[in-house]
């Protein structure tokens, strides 16, 4: 009696699993390029065009993939895009073109998307209210792992012939287990034949569906009726702060500012991606610990604020110490014959450890602002470019090596590590998890698949508008302007974001039902201070 149901270790492999094959799959592209590079010939283009096309895949999940979820099930989602992952792997692995390259990528892109958001439905729809946040914020943790995870295997298989074939095939492995794991669990919650089985994992409460569900369509997102204008505002204002506080950005100069305190060339490549994926998964394994116990609303109110003050003070020593450009795919051979890959900086010239991808994530932003980093423009580390003087606002060449400026780098290096763990903890796991709470399961999977599509798209504005934006206001200015786009997030989560620990989707359901949208929404609100009263799902409602 005392054992934990068996069922629960299983729910917890398939977001874990999830995450793993989704964070691989995004950071492999860092090592594999390099001799991709070397065995095709690729110009700066077409390593645009092969990073990006992850990307084509990926948006066209979140386009359709919410019909699909919605039509076909969120387990018959899953193990379709593992199958679909199994086939773009298989043509990544044989390929021996760059057309072949481009369409494998664009298929993984398909498969993970797709795969991120049935994951997320489809754990939060099975657990009950005490183990949602832990399990839906595994796929997170689950994310990170496999950024860690691939570029182990990266460095080594970085000497061996057509080693990028078998970096490319092992994303297959999570994606099996996480299939046979599947094969264990019922088909979702939404099905009346799998009551029985839920019964475990819903403490004891079932859900009771009726022939009398109500139906939605796409268009009731924006309409009133059971506030579901108000529920897409909330998910949509969620994803646009996560990208619009520029957290992918913000990491390109992850390198440069580890460089700027002494840790130079490959010692600066290993802590950028090393150090930081190690802070990430312990902010992540961290917001797991308090999602049900402090609730969403204060990990997001935490989150943002620090994730406020850490980028504001980069932008803030910036103006008296300088930084580099960032990463160029222009960037001047170095003696070991290694070019500027994206997401390389200029300090990174002879690392021995593929370079830190833009990871956020997504859950979901990384390879987007690879995309952007390594668009051959003149103000973005061309050696024959003019400096650039909106990178060093202040000095117009390199600091003197004193004593404050190297206070004012540990500064730096400090914010950095204080804004990756606050996103970490806030934003990074818990704006998934409250997508996967807030809709009514008839319309989950196109809620949030069409929010996943903001995500993607949020990103790809903020990616496609950095280098322009520092060549306008300046590096400074421009990581202020994020610090004050995280201030409105702080405020838009704090007037409008509800409070959904401790309650059944049901409840939460019933709370949007009840409250209209208004700027008072979710101010003080708490899980305790409101009472509700157990609801059924029947023909009557």
């Amino acid at each position: 009696m005392g054992r934990p149901p068996p069922l629960l270790p299983l729910c917890a492999s398939v977001s874990l699993l999830g995450g793993l094959t989704f964070g691989y799959e995004l950071a492999v592209i860092s090592g594999a390029l390099l001799p991709l590079q070397l065995d095709f010939g690729l110009s700066c283009l077409e390593q645009e065009f092969l990073v990006g096309s992850l990307l084509l895949g990926a948006l066209l999940a979140s386009l359709v993939g919410g019909f699909l979820i919605d039509c076909y099930g969120r387990k018959q989602a899953i193990l379709g895009s593992n199958l679909v992952l199994l086939a773009g792997s298989l043509t990544l692995g044989l390929a021996g073109s760059l057309t072949w390259l481009v369409l494998g990528r664009s298929v993984v892109g398909f498969a993970i998307s797709l795969s991120s958001m049935a994951c997320c439905i489809y754990v939060s729809e099975l657990v009950g209210p005490r183990q949602r946040g832990v399990l839906v914020s595994l796929y997170e943790a689950g994310i990170t792992v496999g950024i860690l995870l691939s570029y182990a295997l990266n460095y080594a298989l970085a000497d061996t012939p057509w080693g990028w074939r078998h970096m490319f095939g092992w994303a297959t492995a999570p994606a099996l287990l996480q299939s046979l794991s599947l094969l264990f669990l019922p088909a979702g919650a939404d099905e009346t034949t799998a009551h029985k089985d839920l019964i475990p994992l819903q403490g004891g409460e079932a859900p009771k569906l009726g022939l009398g569900r109500p139906r939605y369509s796409f268009l009731d997102l924006f309409r009133a009726r059971d506030n579901m204008r108000g529920r897409t505002t909330v998910g949509l204002g969620l994803v646009l702060f996560q990208q619009l506080t520029g957290q992918p950005n913000v990491l390109c100069y992850a390198s440069t500012i580890f460089g700027s305190v002494g840790f130079h060339g490959g010692s600066s490549a290993v802590l950028a991606s090393v150090g930081l994926g190690a802070v990430k998964v312990a902010a992540t394994l961290t917001a797991m610990g308090l999602v049900d116990r402090a609730g969403r609303r204060a990990l997001l109110l935490a989150g943002c604020a620090f994730m406020a003050l850490s980028v504001s003070g980069i932008g803030l020593v910036s103006f008296a110490v300088p930084m580099d450009s960032g990463p160029s795919c222009l960037a001047v051979p170095n003696a070991t014959g290694q070019t500027g890959l994206p997401g390389d900086s200029g300090l990174l010239r002879d690392s021995s450890l593929p370079p830190m991808p833009r990871n956020n994530e997504d859950q979901r932003e990384p390879i987007l602002s690879t995309v952007k980093k390594t668009k051959p423009h003149p103000r973005s580390g061309d050696p024959s470019a003019p400096p650039q003087p909106a990178l060093s606002s202040a000095l117009p060449g390199p600091p003197l090596p004193t004593q404050g400026h190297a206070l004012l780098r540990w500064t730096a290096l400090l914010c950095l590590m204080v804004f990756v763990s606050a996103f970490s903890f806030g934003f990074g796991p818990v704006t998934w998890l409250v997508l996967s709470e807030i809709y009514p399961v008839e319309i989950r999977g196109r809620a949030f698949a069409f929010c996943n599509s903001f995500n993607w798209a949020a990103n790809l504005f903020i990616s496609l508008s950095f280098l322009d934006l520092i060549g306008t206001i300046g590096l400074s200015w421009t990581f202020l302007l994020y610090g004050l786009t995280a201030v409105l997030g702080l405020g838009f989560i704090y007037l409008f974001v509800p409070e959904t620990k401790g309650q059944s989707l049901a409840e939460i359901d019933q709370q949007f039902q009840k409250r209209r949208f208004a700027p008072s929404f979710g101010h003080r609100q708490n899980s305790t201070g409101i009472q509700y009263s157990r609801i059924e799902v029947s023909a009557a409602s």
